[in-house]
């Protein structure tokens, strides 16, 4: 560790998955050091050293959540094949994800953007850049059924991509809170229908 009290650059990610499981279960505030501690199994010291405090962990948290899901939800826009069944195909992953532990805990950045957003500089810009990949996905996504004659071009691109992301996030809100999985496959399919 240098002079400066930077934490070590090597992160060990089996930590760092451990320390995901309990934001995502607790939140950020409901979650004490000691938490932390017993989770990872890493004493006070060697958390504090390794990632400098409990909010440098949980950015690295959801650092890593927002890397493996954005990554997730890009190759399913990405795929070959009807822009529709893509589309579909990002929806039933969300319905998956929401509702695939018995937890139900929802989606872990949006959980801590509607926890901390509006005081957490560090969750704020981290769950925009989230949004705004998967923005700029679904934007090429409807722009190629656009081009192909797939999807209508009444519309722009850009305002079908805004609509889409609306229904995303306001389905997976709804999934967190309602925990109604018929309702979402409803959901869903109501809004390819509406949409395209």
């Amino acid at each position: 560790m240098s002079k400066s009290g930077r934490p070590r650059e090597f992160k060990d990610t089996a930590v760092i998955d451990a320390a995901m499981e309990l934001f995502w279960e607790h939140g950020y505030e409901a979650c004490s050091t000691e938490d932390l501690c017993k989770q990872t199994g890493l004493g006070r010291g060697s958390l504090y050293n390794a990632y400098g405090s409990k909010h440098e962990l949980y950015e690295q948290a959801l650092l890593r959540y927002h890397e493996t899901g954005i990554q997730a939800q890009i190759e399913i826009l990405n795929q070959q094949g009807p822009v529709k069944d893509r589309l579909r195909a990002l929806l039933d992953w969300a319905i998956q994800e929401d509702f695939s532990n018995e937890n139900r805990r929802g989606c872990l950045l949006i959980n801590a953007a509607m926890e901390r957003a509006q005081r957490d500089p560090a969750v704020e810009r981290l769950f925009k850049r989230h949004v705004d990949l998967l923005e700029q996905a679904l934007q090429q996504a409807i722009e190629a059924g656009q081009l192909s004659g797939e999807i209508s071009q009444t519309h722009q691109a850009s305002d079908l991509a805004h609509l889409f992301l609306s229904n995303y996030y306001g389905l997976r809100v709804l999934n967190a809170a309602a925990q109604n999985r018929e309702r979402a496959v409803q959901m869903a399919k109501a809004t390819l229908e509406v949409l395209f």
